[in-house]
């Protein structure tokens, strides 16, 4: 059997619309959760997206380094062995640091 309320019918709505109330603003936190998670996702894509074209300039300059240094070497041996050489030094130099 059902307990009433002195103020009846009263009580039930309040109940009533306490429910739709939370369940409104469970409602806006999964949409809003899900916008974030939206934008997360689309950020992640770029880095990635970034990432890759990063990659693929590394690699083609550093096939453009090679056929330099090939080219280099084939051209002007001690030239290159003297660069060689500097940049070493100063490798070295920056390393005991």
């Amino acid at each position: 059997m059902a307990q009433s309320s002195p103020y009846g019918d009263r009580d039930t709505s309040l109940k009533e619309k306490a429910t739709e109330g939370f369940e409104k603003m469970a409602d806006k936190a999964t949409d809003q959760v899900k916008h974030l998670a939206d934008r997360a996702e689309g950020a992640a894509g770029r880095v990635a997206e970034h990432g890759r074209d990063a990659g693929e300039r590394m690699q083609e300059v550093a096939g453009n380094f090679k056929g330099a240094v090939d080219k280099s070497v084939k051209e002007q041996p001690i030239a290159t062995l003297a660069l060689a050489a500097i940049a070493g030094f100063v490798l070295g130099a920056l390393w005991k640091r």
